[in-house]
């Protein structure tokens, strides 16, 4: 904010220094000034045309352009002084040379009205200058009120584009908790009577907390569609400027818009660029324009001024770092988590993006939904129109399996490399991925193995896709140790067949430090710390600062002893099965990709289905 307010200081300091320069050397008036001597001399020699005399100064101009005396260069109109004690007579030399003595300057000057308009030229160019940057410092030409210097167009419901098809809960899958939550405020939009007549206050606000992608917006935008009210969308950004006081006018100006219309619906999305908690010393004065803005919103959604007939809906992905006062009730009365779907609500959410999708009949959205644990709304939405993109790549008429299994494989593992690998890499490659697939196939509870694959792909050299065949939400130590133990199997094939090991592993071990610290430090499966949590989630950015040394001595020996327990008997499974190894290795040197079903087949292993585990 300082630099840009010194932009401006320079910009006026130039501005001035052009103006001088150009009243003074560029404008009229700016004839050379000549000794009485001179003038004298040129009267004398009768070279002098015509001059102009007001009290002593005078204003002429030669026949002939003559050399200044004095180094003044050449010069024809000039001006001088005629000296108080000159007793020369001038007018009878003037009178013998046929000098004309006119009524009116030689030189004409500048009118009242031309020195008028120069002397406002300057402040005209400031004005226009300070307005250019107000616009360009105080935001775009939104639906936000309030710039810098005045008020710009007032916010507007988001409207439609005549024939364009309105959001609504048929749009929505995959989270049919959060729409059964949202159909309260949708009912109390469509009917408030009956719930005034029962005294029922509407909600003032609603939270939607949850992961990027899982469908916040797109639930705001069909309550407002479903319930037909006016609908007014913002972006908390949008309220901070470097003008203290703006955002809290433009909120001010936001929730006035929308009474006037109410029952409307107010939609901030990212609310915790304002609602962080307050306190934190971010300013010294104590009014910073964040907490000016999140002030006047608690104060607008719950005040001496509530708006009445106005719901917000706010949506955020850190709702545990937002003000108290925010998520009180009485201004955000409902706090709604917002989670990925489930297998059935991915089914179905990809049955909402391929609507209009050309769909092979090879195509299984219900397999497709078992393949992708833990994916979101958009992801699922982004896997949909790669496919799309794929099939018009391959002059397809339809999406087929193949072009949703190879999106699925872009999406999740990047896009293939042209990579040419010399051959002892390549088969480093093959063993190190085949460990961990006949490690994954072997462990009892582990997520199936889907493809093996040494097709480079974004920064893996090789990989082995392993999902769930149902949900998992609370997984057991077994499981745990049985996934260490998978991602231990590259290094500890190389370490078998080779006797020595690579940096492939960098990400391999990456997933098992993560896996065994949570063993340790969060979740209770170590007897040596203890039933606690020593290491909080979000402290594990700043590990080291949560407990006391003795505790984290503690959870280093614990976390390298699980690591070593795995890593020994993932060596001595390879070596049991060291011919199964070795033919899962070659057949990836001879077809680079195997697909679930000749994975298994290679391997000798059998593939137990969700009903054989149970049984």
């Amino acid at each position: 904010m300082r630099g840009r307010w010194w932009g401006l200081a320079v910009t006026a300091v130039v501005v001035f220094l052009l103006v001088y320069i150009g009243l003074n050397y560029l404008g009229g008036g700016n004839e050379p000034t000549i000794s009485y001597t001179e003038f004298s001399r040129q009267v004398d020699a009768g070279n002098v045309d015509k001059i102009y005399s007001k009290g002593d100064a005078i204003q002429g101009r030669l026949k002939k352009a003559r050399q200044d005396p004095e180094g003044g260069g050449e010069y024809t109109t000039f001006r001088t002084q005629r000296p108080a004690f000159a007793d020369d007579e001038l007018w009878k030399s003037l009178e013998r040379q046929h000098v004309t003595v006119t009524a009116r300057p030689v030189v004409q000057q500048r009118s009242l009205l031309s020195n008028v308009l120069i002397s406002l030229a300057p402040i005209v160019l400031l004005v226009a200058l300070w307005i250019f940057f107000a616009r360009r410092l105080g935001g775009g030409t939104g639906g936000m009120g309030g710039g810098m210097l005045g008020r710009k167009t007032p916010p507007r419901p988001v409207g439609l584009r005549p024939g364009a098809r309105r959001t609504t809960f048929a749009d929505v899958a995959g989270i049919d908790e959060v729409k059964g939550e949202l159909d309260d405020v949708v009912d109390f939009l469509e009917h408030p009577e009956l719930y005034r007549r029962m005294g029922a206050k509407m909600p003032r606000g609603v939270l939607l907390a949850g992961s990027p992608g899982t469908g916040k917006t797109l639930l705001a935008r069909a309550v407002a569609g479903e319930a037909g009210v006016p609908f007014f969308s913002a972006s908390a950004s949008e309220f901070i400027e470097m003008i203290v006081g703006v955002g809290a006018s433009r909120v001010r100006e936001l929730f006035a818009e929308a009474r006037k219309v109410a029952p409307s619906i107010i939609f901030i999305d990212e609310i915790d660029t304002i609602g962080r908690a307050r306190g934190g010393g971010a300013s010294v004065s104590g009014h910073d324009e964040r907490e000016q803005t999140l002030n006047q919103i608690l104060t607008e959604m719950d005040g001496f001024t509530g708006s009445e007939g106005v719901i917000v809906i706010a949506a955020t992905n850190r709702a545990d770092i937002l003000d108290p006062a925010l998520t009180r009730p009485g201004r955000f009365d409902r706090v709604v988590s917002v989670s990925p779907p489930d297998r059935a609500g991915r089914e179905a959410i990809l049955g909402i993006h391929t609507r209009e999708i050309p769909l092979a009949p090879d195509v299984d959205l219900a397999r497709v939904a078992r393949t992708t644990p833990g994916m979101t709304g958009a992801d699922l939405a982004n896997l949909a129109n790669e496919a799309a993109l794929l099939a018009v790549k391959r002059k397809q008429e339809q999406v087929t399996r193949a072009d949703l299994s190879e999106a699925l494989e872009k999406v999740q593992l990047g896009a293939e490399r042209t990579l040419v690998m010399p051959e002892e890499d390549r088969r480093r490659t093959a063993f190190h991925e085949s460990g961990h697939a006949l490690l994954g196939m072997l462990q009892p509870g582990a997520d199936p193995v889907r493809k093996v694959t040494i097709v480079p792909r974004g920064r893996a050299l090789g990989v082995t896709m392993s999902t769930p065949e149902v949900e998992r939400y609370a997984l057991s130590e077994e499981y745990l140790r049985g996934r260490i133990i998978g991602a231990l199997g590259g290094m500890a094939a190389e370490h078998v067949v080779y006797g020595v090991v690579t940096t492939g592993a960098e990400n391999d071990l990456e997933q098992v430090t993560n896996i065994a610290r949570g063993m340790v430090a969060r979740w209770g499966m170590s007897e040596r710390v203890g039933r606690l949590s020593a290491l909080p989630s979000d402290a594990q950015q700043a590990y080291g600062l949560a407990a006391a040394p003795a505790t984290l001595d503690a959870i280093d020996h614990e976390m390298r002893r699980i690591v070593d327990d795995c890593y020994d008997e993932a060596c001595r499974k390879l070596r049991d099965h060291r011919g199964q190894l070795d033919d899962l290795a070659l057949a990836l040197l001879e077809h680079e990709t195997l697909e679930e079903a000749d994975a298994y087949r290679i391997a000798g292993v059998t593939r137990l289905t969700k009903t054989d585990e149970e049984t």
